[in-house]
């Protein structure tokens, strides 16, 4: 994804207590906010229904007919994306607009610009939007594929990752081909059967003129009768008769010839009706030539005729094709001798460049699994470190690297990130973290270390700040800051310290009316920022001390 695709706007309507919420956002951390209960996870469970997750129809507000999310996207997407899209025949320009209708019988439909789409569909196009990080199931960051490519982007291993593909790809083309030739066995027979199939075409002496030829010839014997009456009413309607053309048009001549005496200007006139009566007269000789070419016919030349032809459409049947199509069979089948009569030395040369492929892909997946392995230490250090700092002293993180049971394209690794936040516990695959808290930091800390890498431009953090406060808090609000100068944050927090970090900040309220639930969202301008991050700091209603800090935190 491009480093200006935004996440525009959601809106949901008739999802849980929501009866209709616009939601509008920027660049940069948008922070969310609210009592315990308000509804905040109503808007992350709605991003999460639009990028795949699982529906069921409890989670249509009681009394609807259905519930409606969309959710919009703009700027320049990645090639990545643009090439799923055109898979899938969706429109991609500057705009894209996620749908999903949930039915109160459990029913689920989902679409892209307007076009229906799976769920599977759903689910692709989405991992390339947004990241998400606390409750929910899907975020790349747990995919091993992903994790290998935010090493090789965090280690500058572009050129050495394209290097290996290129081996991979050379070593199994070579294989395939040589795989193909050995399974077609000894061509001994094959050979001797295409010399007999080219010989026998070779005497009959084909080509794509006398292909031509025989099929005019063959229309017009078999048409002979007809042709025959057809230029004898022709020829009588314009060459014989007192009314035929010849004569009409030699009495209009003569009548021109003298009316152009006494108005030369019917002169270009006259000139024409001559011509035209000089192409007649050469067409009734052509005529009488071709009738008598007609009546002329030998009838041994038909039988020949048909001799030709029936010949010819037997070795058509034979080897299945049309009859205009026999010289390509000679080209097919004299393309697949050579290929055979050269198989031998093909395989030698096929064998050699299968072990030089080999050998090339060997050597620069060795260079990359050493790459990996120095970068991995580094990425190591600096994740191990960032986790410390956002409130996990025991943390640490690993990079392991181990064989992969057959070499592929990416190279000769599996990578999978490791993580252990007590000492007393071994790391254990990041995917594995059982704590939505501690998966959030350990996101984040891996976000912070391979800022700028990855490709998933709107990050979503859930549940960031469970179990920290003080400096920790301070410290994981500067990170995402960081983060957010190059991506798009949304951070559900309860933290005084992360809200003011926020460049936009969402308030989620649940109010009671005539009797019914509803969420309502609030953008905060700067004077209702300092009562929410006063009453998130704890402080009684109207404190002075509490607002005092509530502005200090939000530099103001």
């Amino acid at each position: 994804m491009g480093p200006g695709t935004l996440l525009k706007s959601i809106t949901i309507q008739d999802l849980a207590v929501v009866r209709h919420l616009d939601l509008e956002f920027q660049a940069g951390l948008t922070v969310v906010t609210g009592e315990t209960g308000a509804g905040k996870s109503i808007v992350l469970d709605a991003l999460g229904l639009l990028l795949g997750d699982r529906a069921d129809s409890t989670l249509v507000r009681t009394g609807a007919a259905r519930a409606v999310l969309s959710a919009a996207f703009e700027g320049g997407f990645q090639p990545e994306l643009l090439e799923l899209l055109a898979d899938h025949e969706l429109d991609s320009e500057k705009e894209l607009l996620l749908r999903r209708v949930i039915s109160s019988d459990g029913r689920s439909r989902a679409f892209c610009n307007e076009t229906p789409i799976t769920l599977q569909t759903l689910r692709e196009i989405g991992a390339r939007l947004v990241d998400m990080h606390g409750q929910h199931e899907h975020y790349s960051l747990l995919q091993k594929g992903v994790q290998r490519a935010l090493l090789d982007e965090f280690g500058k291993l572009g050129r050495l990752c394209m290097e290996v593909s290129e081996a991979h790809g050379s070593w199994h083309a070579a294989a395939a081909e040589l795989t193909a030739l050995r399974a077609a066995g000894d061509p001994a027979d094959r050979m001797e059967f295409l010399r007999f199939q080219l010989e026998e075409l070779g005497e009959a002496r084909i080509t794509p003129e006398e292909l031509a030829r025989l099929e005019q010839e063959h229309r017009r014997s078999a048409h002979v009768q007809r042709l025959g009456d057809g230029c004898a009413d022709a020829g009588a309607r314009l060459f014989t008769g007192e009314r035929c053309a010849a004569r009409q048009l030699r009495q209009a001549s003569a009548q021109l010839q003298d009316l152009a005496s006494l108005d030369p200007a019917l002169g270009s006139v006259l000139e024409m009706v001559e011509q035209a009566s000089i192409n007649l007269t050469e067409a009734e000789r052509e005529l009488m030539q071709y009738s008598e070419s007609l009546s002329a016919r030998d009838p041994g030349e038909y039988r020949a005729l048909e001799e030709r032809l029936g010949n010819l459409h037997d070795l058509a049947r034979k080897h299945r094709c049309e009859m205009s199509a026999l010289p390509e069979a000679v080209a097919r089948l004299s393309a697949e001798l050579a290929t055979l009569d050269g198989r031998e030395e093909r395989c030698a040369a096929l064998e050699k460049l299968l072990g030089d492929a080999r050998r090339r892909y060997d050597e620069k997946a060795g260079e990359l699994s050493a790459a990996r392995q120095q970068q991995g230490s580094a990425l190591e250090l600096a994740i191990s470190e960032i986790l410390q700092q956002l409130g996990m002293p025991h943390a640490r993180f690993e990079v392991a690297l181990t064989p992969l049971p057959e070499p592929s394209a990416h190279g000769s690794d599996d990578v999978e990130f490791l993580v252990s936040t007590n000492p007393d516990i071994p790391p254990r695959p990041l995917r594995k973290v059982a704590s939505g808290g501690e998966l959030s930091r350990t996101s984040l800390a891996i976000q912070v270390a391979t800022a700028g890498t990855a490709q998933v431009p709107t990050l979503v953090y859930d549940e960031i700040d469970t179990g920290i406060g003080g400096r920790v808090a301070t410290i994981v609000a500067r990170h995402l800051q960081s983060i957010a100068e190059t991506r798009q944050i949304l951070c559900v927090t309860h933290l005084a310290q992360v809200a003011s970090a926020g460049a936009q900040h969402l308030y989620i309220t649940k109010e009671v009316v005539q009797g019914q639930t509803a969420t309502r969202a609030v953008y905060l301008d700067k004077a209702s920022r300092v009562e929410e991050i006063a009453r998130m700091l704890g402080g009684d209603e109207g404190s002075a001390k509490a607002r005092a800090h509530a502005r200090e935190l939000l530099g103001s």
